[in-house]
């Protein structure tokens, strides 16, 4: 080999380096809604943990700056895989979001008798020491995701288990989205931006939303989407209520206000 071929490949070697270095404390994922599975195990509980991780993209996530994370529960018997209008949408403002698979086939099933602010306290429970544990496994692996201004998100079951956990005064939560949870009260704080988006066929149990002076006086929000079915608020839904659910989703996390977003829900087609 001569001297330049050799310079040559020692360039080529050099450079490779460098690029792997960069990469070590930096994701830049140009590809359109890159997704990671994992499983996470909790060793205190013995516990397997499935997770996706949805990327965002055309943003450089960096330790020095950053981007915000999302941790999703999903609806009781639906795969958590089964929302990517929502892991798009929170993707395209520069956030990781995180769906977690709560419910285990060893698990025991979710209880259908009353009252259920007690009978299915356990299965919440669980789910928020799942998300807790999440937080902290990924925090370490994740150093350019920011976990300290973390926005919980969750379909039924899923918002109740973020409605539970929002209610535990950690000063990590900044903001909550649920999607026609029905249980678990809804913390009345400033301290939490929280939305709700409701469906229109079942209501939720009492005190599980604020009333219309609590929004007022907390700057909480509930809209409600006409003809919205809870079980079709998931990938297999219309498109037009996932549509519906990504745009009040973006206008929240763009700051609108509540009757803005309340507005705009008026103006949705079903088509």
């Amino acid at each position: 080999m001569n001297q330049l071929s050799l310079f040559g490949c020692l360039s080529l070697i050099l450079s490779s380096m460098s690029s792997v270095a960069a990469s070590d404390n930096t994701t830049s994922v140009n590809q359109p809604h890159h997704t990671l599975s994992q499983t996470l195990h909790d060793d205190a509980r013995q516990r397997d943990i499935p997770v996706t991780l949805y990327f965002p993209t055309g943003k450089m996530c960096q330790v020095s700056s950053p981007c915000k994370v999302a941790i999703f529960g999903a609806g009781y018997g639906i795969p958590s895989t089964d929302y990517s209008f929502l892991a798009q949408t929170v993707n395209s403002h520069n956030m990781l979001m995180v769906a977690i698979t709560h419910e285990l086939p060893t698990d025991p099933p979710l209880s259908r008798e009353q009252p259920f602010l007690t009978t299915r306290m356990e299965n919440w429970q669980r789910g928020a020491d799942t998300t807790l544990f999440v937080r902290k496994k990924l925090t370490a692996q994740y150093p350019e995701f920011n976990f300290d201004a973390l926005t919980l998100m969750g379909h039924s079951n899923g918002g109740d288990i973020a409605a539970l956990l929002a209610s535990q005064q950690h000063s990590f939560i900044e903001t909550v989205i649920t999607y026609d949870h029905r249980r678990v009260p809804l913390p009345r704080t400033k301290n939490i931006q929280i939305l709700s988006v409701r469906a229109s066929d079942y209501p939720a149990d009492d005190n599980v939303l604020p009333s219309k002076t609590e929004q007022q006086q907390f700057g909480s929000c509930v809209v409600t989407i006409a003809d919205a079915r809870h079980n079709d608020m998931a990938d297999h839904g219309p498109k037009w209520l996932t549509k519906a659910m990504s745009q009040l989703t973006a206008g929240f996390l763009n700051k609108q206000s509540c009757q803005t977003l309340t507005r705009n829900s008026l103006r949705l087609e079903h088509s």
